[in-house]
């Protein structure tokens, strides 16, 4: 997945490093079990607070604790210090992205694409284009942060500052790129994924972290304890990705050629995007631990709220719900290869004493 790494690099097992082939496997498994077995599929999907799928949180929760676990809390007060970082995600998360997707919704689905179409289905894409854009990623990213070695705890704050701004900047965005004054956002669905997907994981992995470091150790909690977790995290990933899919499956089959139409604007998007917050933080001098997860922050997405927003609006079989479930389709293939092309570049950071203090887990520290 990518080539010999630094001195204290992570290095991926041979599980993680062929990732993106479990990935295009999980994703033909969902479908066909969605296919095969509807009955078992509908009854998962209606297991449901607000909205949020209870059986996906539990995944995503799995998915996320082990990252959580390695957040040194005392290392928080030194994110202030490096802003650079944050100022980067931001720009690139509310200032360009929203736009940049419009632009690009407008050019291929209501220019490009549209003898293909038609206006009324080019419409509905931009609409669902335009939400996924307005609502970038959340818990998703603590696992592209582990797969380059980010920084977790510097990492905590960008994701928490987002879904600070989410809260009051959604609906305007949104409200603005779609000309409607009417638009019901499900704010429960966002405060309950912030709860179920941060705030829960957060208080346990900080409680675990507290309590083993008293009762076994440093060397040991390091060394042994969150090795033993790696695999939980992948798998737990995997097995989410085959639920969605098993969720969507049915779409999926049935509109194969408008997906790939939908696919085209929403990967140049994401490769703008992270290559524009990797680029600047090179440019400004950000360690590649920070610079790492910018870029994937800046170029992944929320994919729940979005598919729950693009529902309440237009309806679970308009053209809006499938572009952004087709979001969900491309995101983990495509944030791996971000993944893969940030761990092939690390050498383009600084790495000089001073330059690249690490916020938590040093990186030589055993993993």
């Amino acid at each position: 997945m990518h080539c010999a790494p630094e001195p204290g690099a992570k290095r991926l097992s041979f599980f993680e490093r062929y990732l993106s082939l479990w990935v295009a496997l999980c994703i033909v498994a969902g479908v066909a079990i969605g296919k095969a077995a509807p009955g078992l599929v509908a009854l998962l999907s209606r297991l449901e607070v607000s909205r949020v799928n209870l059986p996906i949180a539990v995944l995503i929760w799995l998915m996320i604790y082990p990252m959580m676990l390695r957040i040194d809390f005392a290392a928080l007060r030194g994110v202030g210090r490096r802003p650079k970082g944050l100022l980067i995600v931001l720009f690139v998360n509310w200032l360009v992205k929203p736009f940049s997707m419009t632009f690009l919704g407008w050019l291929f689905f209501k220019q490009l694409f549209g003898g293909l179409i038609g206006p009324e289905l080019g419409d509905q894409y931009l609409a669902g284009a335009i939400i996924l854009a307005a609502a970038p990623c959340t818990a998703m990213v603590f696992v592209w942060s582990y797969l380059t070695d980010g920084d977790p705890a510097y990492t905590l704050v960008q994701v928490a500052l987002n879904d600070l701004i989410m809260l009051v900047a959604f609906a305007p965005i949104v409200m603005l790129l779609l000309g409607v004054s009417n638009i019901t956002v499900p704010y429960d669905v966002l405060l309950y994924s912030v709860v179920l997907y941060i705030v829960i994981p957060l208080g346990a992995g900080a409680l675990s972290r507290a309590v083993l470091l008293r009762t076994r150790g440093a060397a040991w909690f390091e060394g042994v304890f969150l090795p033993r977790l790696k695999p939980v995290s992948v798998t737990a990933l995997l097995a989410t990705l085959v639920l969605i899919f098993a969720f969507q499956g049915e779409v999926i089959v049935g509109k194969v050629s408008h997906i790939v139409l939908i696919a085209i604007p929403l990967l140049i998007q994401v490769y703008f995007n992270s290559s524009l917050a990797y680029g600047l933080a090179r440019w400004l001098r950000v360690p590649h631990s920070i610079a790492a997860p910018g870029a994937l922050i800046g170029a992944s997405n929320f994919f729940e709220l979005a598919v729950a927003t693009a529902i309440s609006l237009f309806g679970l079989t308009s053209g809006a719900t499938l572009a952004t479930v087709v979001g969900v389709l491309v995101e983990v293939p495509v944030m791996l290869s971000v993944c893969s092309f940030c761990n092939r570049t690390r050498h383009w950071f600084p790495t000089v004493e001073g330059e690249r203090v690490p916020l938590a887990v040093p990186a030589d520290a055993p993993r």
